[in-house]
């Protein structure tokens, strides 16, 4: 039974449907939180042809309380292997571009969804780089200010805010060495415990990739130093993934300086809603650099602001 008032209150529901994971937001028009779903029918648990019917199944409790739900669809969705494969807009590009290259469609009981597309940067080297869902979390951040921005994740991603536009970006497919290297390798056979970001093995796997010194190598070679240490008996088992984990993102801020990202005494921005914002930003203090606010959920204002923006461009 609807409240009262439920189908005069404007709402939008804000689809983060990634490949292993459903997460839905019904928001109010002032970009609070009335609700969320989340659940494990990521994209690739969903067959062909039936991303219409889980959606209507998902949002089925939230139709029945507003009616005919308009849906903003972001990240892996729109990809190839999603629903409907979203174009990448090249960079630079602002928030009408992105806009501009939306895609909406008609579902069944009414509802409208909308497919945000994803970014490439056709600059990167050896290939265009691209990204899908994080485009977002820099729209709801601000393109207001000239500034490097970090979005951690799996893959990790460095743009560059600069003139009112998402200028350029790289990806460090950090996460995803970490997890393989912890899960799948030799250190796996001994480890003993999860990582820890706040211990001090975690603190000495950055010191580890700061150190300059022509004996240290490396990613590869500092990489094996975490199990000659334990063999030397300096690293404990329950340390190395800790220490393996400060390592693997040092070096990601490592790669960053050599590029051109940053330099001591810079400010950045970490944007993204889970732990690993405060994992970067302890990492960032010690490479010197100064840290800027961003709300956490960038990435629902952002969503919000591309499709309103496409609306409006409508009327």
């Amino acid at each position: 039974m609807a409240l009262p008032d439920a189908a005069y209150e404007p709402v939008t529901v804000v689809l983060d449907w990634g490949t292993t994971n459903f997460r839905a937001f019904l928001v109010k028009s002032d970009g609070s939180i009335v609700d969320e779903k989340i659940g494990d029918r990521g994209i690739q648990s969903v067959t062909k042809g039936e991303h219409a019917r889980v959606v209507s199944e998902g949002l089925a409790s939230w139709r029945a309380e507003y009616g005919p739900l308009d849906i903003v669809a972001a990240g892996m969705i729109g990809s190839r292997n999603g629903w409907i494969e979203m174009p990448y807009v090249p960079t630079p590009a602002a928030v009408g571009d992105l806009a501009a290259a939306c895609r909406t469609i008609e579902l069944a009981q009414g509802d409208r969804l909308t497919f945000l597309p994803g970014l490439t940067d056709p600059t990167a080297f050896p290939f265009p780089d691209v990204m899908r869902g994080e485009e977002t979390q820099l729209v709801g951040f601000g393109l207001n200010r000239d500034m490097v921005v970090v979005l951690p994740g799996t893959h990790a991603k460095w743009a560059e805010i600069k003139g009112g536009r998402i200028e350029r970006f790289r990806t460090f497919v950090t996460g995803e060495i970490y997890a393989t290297l912890a899960s799948h390798s030799f250190l796996s056979k001994v480890a003993t415990a999860e990582r820890d970001h706040a211990t001090a093995a975690f603190a000495e796997g950055i010191a580890l990739a700061q150190q300059e010194c022509a004996l240290a190598g490396g990613l590869l070679t500092r990489l094996f130093a975490v199990r000659t240490g334990w063999l030397a008996g300096t690293i404990t088992p329950d340390e190395m993934k800790s220490r393996l984990s400060g390592l693997i993102v040092g070096w990601e801020f490592v790669e960053a300086r050599a590029g051109g990202w940053f330099k001591e005494g810079d400010t950045i921005a970490v944007v993204g809603d889970d732990d690993l914002v405060e994992v970067y930003e302890r990492v960032a203090t010690a490479f010197g650099l100064e840290l800027a606010p961003a709300p956490a959920d960038a990435a629902i204002r952002g969503a919000l602001e591309i499709s309103g923006r496409r609306s409006a461009a409508a009327i």
